[in-house]
């Protein structure tokens, strides 16, 4: 029996929400475990949404079922979907917050949940997490088949997010998320530094900043020193020690970020 539940959303902790969806779920099966990623999600940001639930689901053992609502368009056109992949389960809206997270997973079947025999009796319009998305995931838990929820569909929507681009010996990204020490998160993966510098030294350029030193771990930093690292998802990511480096560089998500060898012209 498949019992590990796991919750993403942008709902916070201070309100009802959470604990309504936890109790659909406990209600239809009292045994399951559920475990929360993160209700701190910034409010409508999927990007942030499919980043973070990247970053946690693989963790977590085969079977799981993994339940994320970052759902700006709820009550609109987008459907509310299943995911079935050699491991896990995603349940959730067709906003395209599952796009990172996918591409590490084999998918056996896509779903469009549609059969109301396993929704709560009355849907909100402004709450699926509760209403579909939650008693969904507690059946899936107790071992239905996910066949019988709806009818298979063959897309689902992607993030439209630029990928790094490796050209004239330059790796072309850009900030796709900021976590809540300031750190820049980008886009550039230790696998395609690797197989663009090899073991070269390179530096960054980030609006009109240049970062020059690569450390293992924060505590390598000096004070006050903005330097670059390849952070616990396998990303390079830009920080300040003890500090705030998206104040100090006065960058956003979406901010252009280069990569070339070091002391090369920009």
């Amino acid at each position: 029996m498949r019992r590990i539940i796991t919750l993403l959303t942008d709902f916070g902790t201070e309100d009802s929400y959470v604990s309504a969806m936890k109790g659909v779920i406990i209600s239809i099966n009292p045994d399951t475990t559920i475990i929360d990623i993160s209700h701190q999600i910034p409010p409508q940001d999927i990007m942030a949404g499919a980043l973070i639930l990247s970053q946690a689901a693989p963790f977590f053992p085969k079977g799981t079922i993994h339940i994320a609502v970052v759902d700006p368009d709820v009550g609109g056109k987008r459907k509310p979907i299943l995911i079935e992949t050699d491991r896990y389960f995603f349940v959730g809206p067709d906003n395209g917050i599952f796009s990172i997270v996918l591409q590490r997973e084999k998918i056996k079947q896509k779903i469009h949940l549609t059969n109301k025999d396993y929704f709560l009796r009355h849907i909100s319009s402004t709450f699926h997490g509760r209403d579909i998305f939650s008693p969904i995931a507690a059946y899936l838990s107790l071992g239905i088949e996910p066949a019988v929820l709806g009818k298979k569909i063959k897309e689902i929507k992607e993030l439209e997010f630029k990928k790094p681009y490796a050209k004239n010996g330059r790796i072309i990204g850009q900030i796709i998320h900021i976590d809540r020490f300031g750190n820049l998160i980008t886009n550039i993966d230790e696998g395609l530094l690797k197989r663009v510098f090899k073991n070269k030294a390179f530096e960054i350029k980030i609006g009109g900043n240049i970062i020059k030193r690569l450390i293992p771990s924060y505590s390598y930093a000096k004070k006050d020193e903005i330097i670059t690292l390849i952070g616990s998802s396998g990303l390079l990511e830009i920080a300040k020690r003890d500090a705030d480096a998206r104040q100090e560089l006065g960058a956003e998500k979406g901010d252009r970020v280069e990569v070339r060898l070091r002391d090369t012209a920009f």
